[in-house]
């Protein structure tokens, strides 16, 4: 179903089910014996959404060999690419609060369970922003297996698409304190215009020395959406409803990096191959040529101190 405006959804539908997506890839690549990351909460809170392609999936039920021998090697390539992506947002906070950042902001936090798993300085702050169902969900599930943030974790139950601003101020927010802004896996899903609109927010509420972490995928300019669809198709004969290409706002947007530098941040991106180089992991070569998330960026930088 296409995206409209206003429209809603939980962490089996929509959207939200992208979150589940990524929580079942950083599951299986916990398993991994390279060690890239280490997630225990990703799996239970995979099963406590109960969709059945991602609950065999972190189970190692799903044997896409017997259908489709291409799609492992494009499995394998997503969860290789989910291990290093996760590795470099983990990195990213490890070193802002390593830098005397005190105060984190996750944005669409979806399944993310950083504010339970990374070690956080004593006196850190983890603010996660999302829908209101799914910081409920999160919440209830991890509790219900006795997870304990290792930060002080602050919730902030808004639609992005709301003023998340104030309610992040509401829930003790401290614009004069340097941040650390994750938007990981965020900006596909949103129209040209709030990306612009989520940055300009960003800027305004971070004090001098705040740090910023997302992505930029170039390729979403020439996006073909139909061939996305045939790309998965062989997922679909497993039973995952999904479409992807349909979730995605593709075309013309601005380059994150240029804007924020615009805005006075000083920038910095790693490339796909370079990400993958960093941790000695083989760049996987696809089928698809084309794929646009080929081209995927990763970025960070920092608000400067006067």
């Amino acid at each position: 179903m296409a995206r409209t405006e206003g429209d809603s959804w939980d962490l089996a539908s929509s959207v939200g089910a992208t979150a589940t997506l990524v929580a079942a890839g950083r599951a299986v690549a916990s398993r991994d014996e390279r060690g890239l990351i280490d997630d225990p909460f990703a799996a239970p809170l995979v099963r406590a959404v109960g969709i059945e392609f991602f609950t065999k999936l972190v189970d190692g039920e799903l044997d896409l060999a017997t259908i489709d021998p291409s799609s492992v090697a494009v499995m394998q390539a997503r969860i290789d690419e989910m291990a290093l992506r996760t590795r470099f947002f983990d990195d990213y906070f490890v070193e802002s609060t390593g830098n005397g950042i005190r105060q984190a902001v996750i944005l669409a936090s979806g399944l993310d369970s950083r504010a339970y798993r990374l070690p956080w300085p004593d006196g850190t702050v983890v603010y996660e922003i999302d829908q209101p169902a799914v910081i409920e969900f999160k919440t209830t599930t991890l509790a219900g297996i006795g997870a304990e943030p290792t930060a002080q974790r602050r919730t902030v139950a808004i639609d992005l698409r709301e003023d998340w601003p104030a309610a992040l101020l509401a829930a003790g927010f401290d614009e004069s304190a340097p941040t650390a802004w994750c938007a990981e896996g965020l900006l596909i899903y949103l129209p040209p215009e709030a990306q612009d609109l989520l940055f300009d927010n960003v800027n305004r509420l971070s004090a001098p020395g705040s740090t910023v972490a997302t992505e930029y995928v170039p390729g979403l300019k020439t996006f073909d959406a139909e061939k996305a669809r045939e790309s998965t198709a062989s997922m679909r004969e497993h039973g995952l409803e999904l479409d992807m290409p349909s979730l995605i706002y593709h075309g013309e947007r601005n380059n994150v990096m240029d804007y924020l530098t615009a805005l006075g941040w000083q920038m910095t991106g790693v490339p796909r191959p370079d990400l993958f180089a960093r941790h000695d992991v083989p760049l996987p070569e696809l089928p698809d040529a084309d794929d646009p998330l080929g081209e995927i960026v990763y970025v960070s930088g920092t608000l400067p101190r006067p």
